[in-house]
């Protein structure tokens, strides 16, 4: 048993554990040297504190020019550790600690830095429990928030500039043991045809590496949460993260991924498939319901009841024009207030907007402009549009109910039906980096039931 322990004890090494940190574009390795002597210092560089480096590692070193007594210093000093396995090799550089080596003999010396100070709270994607802090507009925080969520040897990073004029850093995470190297090499690929000058925003970014001219729906996901980018690097994918941004880029995405909260994964199982199947039915409502109150009332009365026509009818029994102005100039007023609430200052949007959704409703109501169902209906539509938790996906929605109101104004709900099977059919057709856009996880888990039964995993 003691052979053993020495065994592994001989198997960590400098040359190891640098095989083990390839592709770490923040590993730093560097080579002291002093006439008594020279040493090698590794660390990761986004998770350590380089005045620790500087005032405890380095000054040391050369102030004391004794490669033995500076080795006595660091081994009694409190913040060091000893190289036994190869596994606390790995886990100590990975939480902020440095390697020192030098004649064979490694030390770990604790220099970890925690960013605190600079990390704020999430302000587009909020979640009811968990973690609160978001990615800031520093690369090198973000870095420190990743690798400390993910320590893992297994996570790769690979940096380079993008812009010509704005020479913006990049880096490429991705988990080398679970990433699909189809999707990783196709994004480098496209990362290199890049001819930009600026480039400032990672919802830029994104523009830019779809290649297709005209699409509806977001095919990558632009997150501020740390801990979505940790949980989609545990899946397989890649992220793409940029300095003075913060946000980052994951992909591939599918339809599904758009309507999972992170506190989604917090609740127990069946809550949190209830919370997902809510927005999905807020989706689905903000699409049809506009939609549907203009096929019914100008098309389709007879479809439901007769209380309900005749209730839609007295509703609108003062309106001037067609149902559809009517629900056109309701969404537009929605909308107006929506991009209001957004560019008003925090402290007086929120309350702004909602006095004034309150005067306009009641006013044109009480005008004899739009019916009282129309309110409703207006209101549960601007409820449910914003269920989804990332807001890309919300913005595509806002813009595809028109086209479905549009549809019904012109045939009725035939015209519905129609442009519900086109969406589902151009749902299918696309692809995010090769992988089916609209793959639904209740197929990948069928297909692995199925495989499991087969006999083929």
């Amino acid at each position: 048993m003691p052979e053993q322990k020495q065994q592994k004890k001989e198997e960590v090494s400098l040359e190891w554990i640098r095989k083990q940190f390839e592709n770490f574009a923040d590993l730093e390795d560097v080579e002291l040297t002093v006439p008594s002597g020279k040493i090698s210092l590794l660390f990761v560089k986004s998770i350590t504190d380089s005045q620790a480096v500087s005032q405890r590692l380095i000054t040391p070193f050369y102030e004391m020019d004794d490669i033995q007594a500076y080795f006595r210093y660091l081994t009694d000093y409190p913040g060091s550790e000893p190289a036994t396995t190869r596994e606390q090799a790995n886990v100590l550089l990975l939480s902020g600690y440095a390697c020192i080596e030098s004649g064979g003999e490694l030390c770990f010396f604790e220099v970890l830095k925690a960013e605190n100070s600079s990390v704020k709270e999430t302000m587009t994607e909020s979640i009811t429990q968990g973690p609160s802090d978001a990615l800031t507009e520093n690369l090198t925080v973000n870095l420190n928030l990743i690798r400390r969520r993910y320590q893992s040897a297994d996570l790769k990073m690979e940096s380079m500039v993008i812009g010509n004029l704005s020479r913006t850093k990049l880096a490429i995470l991705y988990d080398d043991t679970r990433v699909d190297s189809q999707v990783l090499k196709e994004l480098k690929e496209r990362l290199d045809t890049l001819e930009l000058d600026i480039v400032q925003a990672a919802g830029e970014m994104d523009r830019y590496l779809n290649s297709d001219r005209v699409r509806i729906f977001p095919k990558t996901i632009v997150t501020e949460r740390p801990d979505r980018v940790v949980f989609n690097l545990a899946e397989g994918k890649v992220v793409v993260m940029m300095d003075t941004t913060g946000y980052a880029i994951v992909l591939p995405a599918i339809f599904s991924d758009f309507f999972t909260a992170m506190d989604d994964k917090i609740h127990v199982p069946i809550v949190g498939r209830f919370l997902k199947m809510l927005r999905v039915i807020g989706v689905a409502m903000t699409l049809w319901l506009p939609a549907l109150y203009v096929a019914f009332t100008s098309y389709n009365p007879e479809i439901v009841r007769v209380q309900i026509a005749l209730l839609i009818a007295g509703s609108r029994a003062t309106v001037p024009y067609p149902s559809f102005v009517e629900v056109l100039i309701m969404l537009m007023m929605m909308e107006f207030l929506t991009e209001a609430s957004l560019r008003l200052p925090r402290a007086i949007g929120p309350t702004a907007t909602t006095v004034g959704g309150l005067i306009l409703g009641q006013a044109a109501t009480a005008a004899g402009l739009v019916g009282n169902i129309m309110i409703i209906l207006v209101s549960a539509v601007a409820i449910s549009n914003f269920m989804v938790p990332l807001n890309m996906m919300s913005f595509s929605i806002r813009v595809l109910k028109y086209v479905f109101v549009l549809a019904a104004a012109a045939v009725g709900l035939i015209g519905v039906v129609i442009c519900l099977v086109g969406f589902t059919m151009y749902l299918c057709s696309l692809r995010s980096f090769g992988q089916p856009y609209f793959r639904l996880f209740v197929i990948d888990n069928a297909v692995s039931f199925m495989d499991k039964k087969g006999g083929r995993r």
